[in-house]
Parts: structure tokens; sequence; C-alpha cells
């Protein structure tokens, strides 16, 4: 009989990837709605938790899209932070919009939203970056410097 079971790895990193997009950007999704955007509290609550319930399926897709975008990333900071924003603009301002969208934002709060949110990506792109690897490593993963040059990518 064939054990069917998830790769223990895929899984741990599902959970990582998870935990670190959850606990970092709840932080920053609260600053961006309700100071930038003005959404009122009710609003930044249901934002979060919708913005939580969406943010299982899509981490570890990030998360590989990422790791995909960052291969090409040289060891040079300015490289590094390039990449890690451009990442993070691209595939996650598009997901907040509809968060947003969603839960009230409207006319120009919506687009100062999505411009808050994108110039806050350009700028937490790299930050998110580092914590991702940090939090990938208090699960026991290796950085993704190590997995390219084991060939685990």
């Amino acid at each position: 009989m064939a054990n069917h079971s998830p790769n223990p790895a895929r899984r741990t990193a599902f959970i990582a990837d998870t935990v670190a997009l959850i606990l970092f950007f709840t932080t920053t999704g609260i600053i961006n709605e309700r100071f930038i955007a003005g959404m009122t509290w009710d609003q930044v609550f249901q934002a979060r938790l919708t913005g939580a319930v969406l943010m299982v399926p899509v981490a570890r897709p990030y998360g590989l899209w990422r790791d995909f975008l960052m291969k090409r990333a040289s060891d040079t900071r300015i490289s590094q932070l390039l990449w890690d924003s451009l990442a993070l603009v691209s595939f996650q301002v598009p997901i907040y919009g509809l968060i947003i969208a969603s839960t009230g934002a409207s006319g120009a709060g919506l687009s100062w939203g999505i411009l808050g949110a994108a110039a806050m990506m350009l700028f937490l792109g790299r930050p998110y970056g580092v914590f991702l690897n940090w939090v990938r490593t208090l699960f026991g993963l290796p950085p993704l410097e190590e997995r390219r040059r084991e060939g685990m990518m």
C-alpha cells in the first residue's frame, strides 16, 4: 500500500510561509487600512479577518513566487531589495486591492489604500523577505541561498 501523506518538508514550508505572511501583513495591513486608507476600525477588523483567511491559500504560492524571482538576484543588497520588492508588489497588491474592496473601501479610499499598499510593499519587500527567511529557519528549513547551492529549487 502506497504512502499518500504529504512530503513533510512541503508541509513545513506551507506552515512557515503561512505563519510569516499572517504575522507580518496583519500588522502592516492594520496600519495601512486605518491610517492611510481611512477605514473604520470595524472595516479594518473585517479586512484583517478576510485577509487572514485569504493568506492561508496564497502564502505558499507567494513563497514559491518569491523564491523563483529571488533566484535572479545577485548577492548585492540592492539586487535583493529590488527582486524582493518586485516579488511582493507583483503578487500581493492585486490581492490586497480585492480584500479591501470586498470589505467596504471604495472610491478614493480604495485608490489610496491600493496606492498605500503598493508603496508599503515596495518599502517592505526586503524586510518581509528577511522575515520570511528567518521564520523558515525557525521551522528548520534551509535558507534560499543554501537551497540554491544544493539544487533544491
